[in-house]
């Protein structure tokens, strides 16, 4: 069995697929698609933007989203519609949106321009995350000539298109439906399966299989570090572990929800979590990431875990002989080792709704503010009632080998009156508890300094003061 998808409403069938062939190589060498371009290869210039719709959960719309081609494998588009640059011209003639980015010098050497063309396009048609400002909608689109006001331009002069989907609607449905698609490729096999269980049952049968659900960080491994992935069985499209569940206890998100799905509802659960999730990637990085990924991943500088585990999330680990619940922070073993057994899978995640008495900040740092990866990223939780600290919850990512939690740090402040005194002696305790490398992303000196620093940004932002780049320019403003 092989992929099958829409292009421009026509059903592609490809034979045999290799797992881990990406959709750009493929438009490029294969379809001839030269509109998509290779800028890095990485999921973090743009040029490769193209929009992939699936249907709603009832079936009776597309939603469309922008991702990254050049890190999409071919297998992820099954069951799937996509639109390139080339589709919004089928016959030569410019829509709306071309037209205007061409008339007012929105591109000048043009490398970058079908990838701002695509983002803005599913601007225009609504497609996932639109409702953001322009600003973060192109801000996983680099440009190296505009100085991008030509772009904010054009955006604000075509907001809107119209768009008939219901032959898209149509043509989705006819497409395959199994529990499971899979196809084999000179001995190398994949898997797509649609359900929990059919999951389950894949993982018990190949537990040596990588899983992979955005492949923003998997697919680094095979565009950069050239790896051979043998088995892979792809997990973005489970439906039954792609809801959230709210309430007034906090949130519980399925493994398979995206990040630009879990925006608005993180946000609610406290405003910084929202900020943060902004600020993972660009728009396209979080159309395709999971929040279940990012913590499976287990990488330590993964931006979801440090903030969860400060929130006291708990893990929901599956396998086909059942569930387990964790503490997430116990996930999380040394680099590169996570407590999941052959065989189990993350399946979901419940975070904790904050208390009335409960302080929470969380502060990313990075070289660039936008689609940068995280140099120390700090998240605290504090219980203070009637002056006095009760509980605290300190994490951080970028510190160690995996995200961790500061102890020393937090048994300096429990028990402790919330003043600034303390919270200087907590953050010369948080100095020992972390033993931070040194790489291009910062000193290990710059590390300890900069937690410290991130504990007094929440000091100062108790008192009303701003301590951000946002919450200056609204005072300012």
């Amino acid at each position: 069995m092989g992929v099958r998808f829409l292009l421009d409403g026509e059903i592609v069938e490809i034979g045999e697929v290799d797992p881990t062939a990406t959709l750009l190589d493929h438009l490029r060498y294969r379809m001839a698609r030269t509109g998509t371009k290779e800028g890095c290869a990485e999921g973090d210039c743009g040029a490769c933007t193209v929009l992939v719709g699936q249907l709603d959960r009832r079936g009776e719309s597309v939603d469309w989203r922008a991702v990254n081609a050049c890190i999409l494998f071919l297998p992820m588009l099954n069951g799937k519609a996509l639109l390139t640059v080339e589709s919004l011209a089928p016959k030569g003639a410019l829509n709306p949106l071309q037209a205007c980015m061409a008339q007012n010098g929105s591109s000048q050497c043009g490398f970058c321009t079908p990838g701002f063309v695509m983002s803005l396009y599913g601007r225009c048609v609504g497609a996932k995350g639109h409702t953001l400002p322009v600003a973060d909608i192109i801000a996983g689109n680099l440009c190296r000539c505009t100085g991008y006001g030509p772009i904010l331009a054009a955006a604000d002069t075509v907001d809107h298109l119209d768009r008939d989907d219901d032959p898209v609607i149509a043509a989705l449905k006819q497409l395959n439906a199994s529990d499971v698609v899979s196809g084999e490729y000179e001995g190398r096999r994949w898997f797509v399966p649609k359900t929990s269980a059919a999951l389950a049952d894949l993982l018990a049968e190949n537990p040596d299989a990588r899983l992979v659900a955005g492949a923003t960080d998997v697919g680094l491994w095979v565009t950069k570090g050239l790896r051979m992935i043998e088995k892979l069985i792809f997990v973005g499209d489970i439906d039954d572990m792609a809801s959230i569940g709210e309430s007034s206890k906090g949130l519980t998100i399925g493994a398979a929800v995206r990040y630009a799905d879990a925006h608005e509802a993180l946000a609610r659960l406290h405003p910084d979590l929202g900020e943060l999730t902004r600020r993972i990637g660009g728009l396209q990085v979080r159309n395709a990431a999971t929040v279940g990924g990012n913590i499976a991943n287990g990488s330590p500088i993964g931006d979801g875990p440090p903030a969860l585990i400060a929130l006291g999330a708990e893990l929901t680990l599956r396998s086909a002989s059942g569930r387990r619940t964790m503490p997430l922070e116990a996930y999380f073993i040394a680099y590169g080792k996570q407590d999941r057994q052959p065989g189990e899978f993350v399946e979901s995640i419940h975070i904790p709704r904050p208390g009335a008495d409960d302080i929470v900040h969380i502060s990313k740092l990075s070289r660039r503010f936008d689609s940068d990866i995280t140099a120390v990223c700090g998240a605290f939780k504090l219980t203070v009632h009637d002056g006095i600290i009760c509980a605290a919850r300190i994490a951080f990512g970028g510190m160690a080998a995996t995200p961790a939690r500061a102890g020393g740090c937090e048994a300096a402040l429990v028990g402790a009156p919330f003043t600034y005194a303390t919270i200087e002696r907590a953050a010369d305790a948080l100095k020992a508890d972390y033993e931070p490398l040194t790489d291009v992303r910062g000193s290990s000196a710059y590390r300890r300094e900069a937690s410290a620093n991130l504990l007094l940004r929440l000091w100062y932002r108790a008192q009303g003061e701003a301590v951000s780049v946002l919450e200056l320019g609204a005072a300012n403003g």
